[in-house]
């Protein structure tokens, strides 16, 4: 049994929810989702609550159910008040830069540059060596902040690469350290 399934959710103001077949569609302020609701899955509107309910007490509807109601709560937040996931570029000549707002070009200590299409839903900022990324679907913010940071992941000797704002990287001791020692 999920207890997270169990939670209605809270509609805020200015957020709609329309319910239809097997679809539910989030819109508010700042846009609009859509969501595919799984076999097994009833979702129902009760006043200012969204409530998630199981039809079978199987273990995958069990699963389903609670993450259904996840992300319809991350869509209500998504198209109320946006995500933002912040990247950090450490190294010595690593710079980032956008090209015609859709595509951001990394100089990250490879012999050419990288570039990566950003997609529609996501806005893409750079603040020196900060790559703010947001938008309203959460899923797809991780996955493009996750598809930069895969292009140079920190090293562990000096650090350098692309991280998480506020990720901590567990560094190695080096050659000369370990047989000094």
């Amino acid at each position: 049994m999920s207890r997270i399934g169990k939670k209605p959710i809270l509609i805020p103001e200015g957020v709609g929810i329309k319910i239809e077949d097997k679809k539910i569609v989030v819109n508010g302020p700042k846009g609009e989702l859509f969501q595919e609701i799984p076999e097994g899955i009833l979702v129902r509107k009760e006043n200012d609550k969204v409530v998630v309910l199981s039809e079978k007490k199987s273990k995958k509807n069990s699963a389903l159910w609670g993450l259904i109601r996840v992300l319809i709560q991350n869509q209500i937040i998504g198209v109320n008040s946006g995500f933002e996931k912040k990247l950090e570029i450490r190294g010595i000549g690593y710079r980032a830069s956008l090209k015609d707002e859709s595509i951001l070009d990394l100089e990250v200590g490879f012999s050419h540059h990288v570039e990566i299409k950003i997609p529609s839903q996501i806005s893409l900022s750079i603040d020196k060596n900060i790559i703010n990324i947001s938008g309203i679907d959460k899923q797809k913010i991780g996955e493009f902040a996750a598809k930069i940071r895969k292009i140079k992941p920190p090293e562990p000797y000096k650090g350098k690469g692309i991280r998480y704002l506020g990720e901590f990287v567990k560094k190695k001791a080096g050659k000369k350290v370990v047989t000094m020692g």
